[in-house]
């Protein structure tokens, strides 16, 4: 497949995939009780911090990353912003985190992801401020981490740049849904058998949709990537994200 033409898929996909209506949820406004709110926000803020220390470091060495990191924001964006109506009080959507993570580590894609899920709770009513903290660390703290650890140790492991970058977008959006289930499962345990109960509902729920949705997420992950190392070698090599040869 030409590279023109692996661009073009990625953005029809992007197009395809970008939301018709602006009534979902990640976990909606109002849903947590407020002692998890709080604390999902206060776990939340040593990542934020270390992330914008990491931008600046970026755009300092490097200003011509700006555009790239404005890129990654708007991909996060828009897949994100895609709803499919899942479990009660929130629903299932790609995260878009994993290409960002992968260009500028998970720190910075913490502050991304926030600004992102900021924007989409005033203007879209997707999510909300009271859960603010909780989106967050679901889907800009824990996502990230994981998709950054998944693409090192495939590195480390000499695999394919295309199966790097698929499996750390696809596994850190599994790991979103994950840590969004144990969020909605300590605030909400099952009358019979509890926190293990109710974790085993939320996550079953979230399988049938998130499964596919992460294939997909991986694959466009795959397409914009290689879309960028087409046409933005320099920018990727100082990065140290292309590999010999290419």
């Amino acid at each position: 497949m030409s590279k023109k033409l692996q661009l073009a898929l990625g953005l029809g996909l992007m197009v395809i995939l970008m939301p018709t209506m602006a009534s979902a949820m990640h976990i909606m406004e109002g849903f947590l009780p407020p002692v998890w709110a709080i604390s999902w926000g206060v776990l939340c803020v040593p990542f934020i911090v270390i992330g914008l220390f990491s931008i600046n470091k970026t755009v300092r060495e490097n200003p011509r990353l700006k555009i790239y990191l404005a890129m990654a924001g708007a991909f996060a964006f828009v897949l994100s912003a895609l709803k499919i109506p899942s479990v009660t009080g929130s629903c299932s959507h790609p995260t878009g985190l994993g290409l960002g993570t992968i260009l500028f580590g998970p720190t910075a894609m913490s502050v991304l992801g926030l600004i992102v899920l900021l924007f989409q709770a005033i203007l879209l009513a997707h999510g909300g401020l009271t859960t603010l903290g909780a989106n967050t660390f679901s889907m800009a703290v824990v996502g990230p981490i994981v998709a950054f650890a998944t693409y090192k140790l495939v590195k480390k492991a000499k695999g394919p740049q295309w199966l790097e970058v698929f499996l750390a977008a696809a596994l850190g959006d599994l790991l979103t849904y994950m840590v969004t289930s144990v969020q909605l499962a300590l605030a909400f345990p099952a009358e019979v058998g509890g926190f293990a109960a109710s974790l085993a509902k939320f996550m079953g729920i979230f399988a049938v949709t998130q499964i596919p949705l992460a294939i997909s997420e991986g694959i466009l992950t795959v397409l914009i990537f290689n879309a960028i190392a087409a046409y933005g070698k320099d920018e990727l090599k100082s990065l140290n994200l292309l590999q010999k040869g290419a």
